[in-house]
């Protein structure tokens, strides 16, 4: 495992995320399959895998709970915990915060994030005491570092960090939005201030580990049997001042192809970074929605509509080119019952002000509902 000097910790440069852990049943807030999630997380530890990130609302609050059973069975400095307070899942910090730390049965949170923070959130965020509170935890040696994840536009970056001191910060970074998004501005910013970057999403979603055929083959003519998604890693062991990466896993075949790359010390070549670029353009190409399935956008949806699942009929009936609207790449959304398919969306903006991305999504719903 490669490791990253942080305030004289290693961090393993591959971090375990805990938004995606094994289910007994595929859909939205199923519980979590206990022994498989066990096994993942058993299976990161004993292959160098020191940094585990969760979060409040993760799997309806039992990430938390689940990783917190989990890692007590180990040393408590040998590993280290990121959490996040959610101002929109509840408002009172000091409650949420103390939830957490029963959650997690552990008197100290070793990296503690505001959470999804956007332009529209960053007031919410600032103006109410919270920072100060949990600067004070820091103080108190409950929490290690503070820093927060970030979702919006540069700008607002710039804002948060005028407001620090911040010891750390997350950003969404992958090749796909390196080339095709505000990442590399956002990467600059914090090189720039000195900050270290902390990696979410650095598969967009699953979308770089899952490359259409067109994608795949420029791949795979370049280095046979290669993992598409260690090209997003190596990718991102390129760039300076990363000190985690973090990876949702939720298949023991990830973690092991995950820990394989990072046990390595091999970057991405110059001609490398050339074909990833490549890559990234016939996937902007295709996809029309840049969705990564984080389902903030499913809780307060008054019609409990699987947001995430739609849109990624969306896309597969995109990438198929339209040519047949009764092709499978429908199928699935006519199977739906009436009150579960996008033409049930009342467009209420709910799923919008939550999205990460940003995404008019009651303006997919409806274009979904119109070839429907």
């Amino acid at each position: 495992m490669q490791y990253h000097e942080f305030d004289g910790i290693q961090l393993s440069q591959l971090g375990m995320g805990a938004m995606r852990l094994p289910q007994t049943e595929p859909g939205f807030a199923k519980p979590i399959d206990e022994p498989k999630a066990m096994e993942l997380i058993d299976c990161c530890i004993s292959h160098g895998v020191n940094y585990f990130d969760t979060a409040y609302i993760y799997h309806m609050g039992q990430s938390e709970v689940l990783l917190g059973k989990a890692l007590k069975r180990y040393p408590r400095d040998s590993f280290c915990v990121a959490d996040k307070f959610n101002v929109q899942a509840e408002p009172d910090h000091e409650k949420q915060f103390a939830r957490q730390l029963e959650r997690l049965q552990m008197d100290r949170i070793d990296f503690y994030l505001l959470h999804g923070v956007t332009d529209k959130l960053i007031s919410d965020y600032l103006d109410h005491g919270t920072p100060e509170y949990f600067r004070e935890q820091k103080r108190l040696g409950k929490i290690r570092y503070f820093g927060f994840s970030f979702h919006g536009s540069p700008d607002a970056l710039r804002q948060m960090l005028a407001r620090g001191p911040w010891d750390f910060v997350q950003i969404q970074l992958n090749y796909y939005d390196w080339f095709h998004g505000t990442a590399r501005e956002q990467y600059e910013i914090l090189r720039e201030h000195g900050i270290p970057i902390m990696v979410m999403e650095p598969a967009h979603g699953g979308m770089l580990a899952d490359l259409p055929e067109a994608g795949r083959d420029l791949l795979l003519t370049a280095k046979p049997g290669a993992a598409a998604a260690s090209w997003a890693f190596r990718f991102l062991r390129t760039l300076p001042g990363i000190a985690v990466v973090l990876s949702g896993m939720s298949e023991l075949g990830q973690v092991k192809d995950n820990i394989q790359t990072f046990s390595d010390d091999k970057l991405l070549s110059e001609e490398e970074i050339s074909l990833v670029r490549q890559v990234s353009d016939v996937l902007h190409g295709l996809y029309a929605v840049p969705c990564t399935g984080c389902r903030y956008c499913c809780a307060d949806c008054p019609r409990q509509l699987d947001i995430p699942f739609l849109l990624a009929a969306f896309n597969e009936y995109k990438t198929g080119g339209e040519k047949d609207l009764s092709s499978w790449r429908l199928a699935r959304l006519g199977a739906l019952p009436e009150d579960k398919r996008p033409s049930a969306c009342i467009g209420c903006g709910a799923c919008t002000a939550h999205c990460p991305q940003g995404l008019d999504v009651p303006a997919y719903m409806k274009e979904m509902a119109s070839f429907l």
